[in-house]
């Protein structure tokens, strides 16, 4: 697996905004940090859910279909391409506060990375471009998909945790920061075609 454009695909997938860490940023707001980790907890449980689901529903298209491997790996590099042009193109547009029951928050994670667009592409994105083409085993899914939830939790933690710091320097520093962003995505999917 190409090391360094998985770790940048994750880590710009994972820490730009999305409604993942805006709304760990807004609960944080609401509730207060220590009551935000149920949400980040669930957000790491609910995607380390999604990401080993994938695995599993990528390598049943694989091997029904072995023709599909080539268009997969297609669609992830055009998502990738498509992420950056949409960070770099990014407007601040979240000025609304999340609802919810801050003993909730735990299912809330879980339950939205089902309906989260971002997050059930990425997964797709992310498995069947770096994990399938290099692993063949149900432990390395495990093991990745682990690798994946703990990063979920990193990042809505440090949403949650520095949410107001993320306002200020995205107020800020927003066009540079999403060019930066789209950068790096663009040298992950560049990475993916021609490794």
């Amino acid at each position: 697996m190409p090391l360094l454009p998985f770790l940048l695909f994750v880590f710009v997938s994972s820490f730009t905004p999305g409604p993942n860490n805006f709304m760990a940023m807004s609960f944080a707001n609401k509730y207060g940090f220590k009551k935000t980790i149920k949400f980040c907890l669930g957000v790491a449980v609910g995607f380390f859910v999604l990401a080993f689901l994938c695995s599993f529903f990528n390598l049943l298209l694989i091997n029904l279909l072995p023709v599909i491997k080539a268009p997969l790996t297609i669609l992830g590099v055009g998502y990738m391409l498509y992420l950056a042009y949409k960070t770099i193109t990014s407007k601040d547009d979240n000025n609304e506060k999340n609802e919810g029951n801050d003993k909730n928050l735990f299912i809330i994670g879980v339950l939205v990375q089902f309906i989260n667009p971002k997050g059930i592409l990425y997964g797709i994105t992310l498995v069947s471009t770096f994990i399938l083409p290099y692993y063949t085993s149900y432990f390395s899914y495990f093991i990745l998909s682990l690798f994946l939830g703990i990063v979920g939790l990193m990042s809505s933690s440090c949403w949650s945790l520095f949410g107001s710091i993320f306002q200020k320097f995205l107020a800020k520093y927003r066009q540079l920061f999403n060019i930066i962003m789209a950068l790096l995505l663009v040298y992950s999917a560049i990475s993916i075609v021609f490794h």
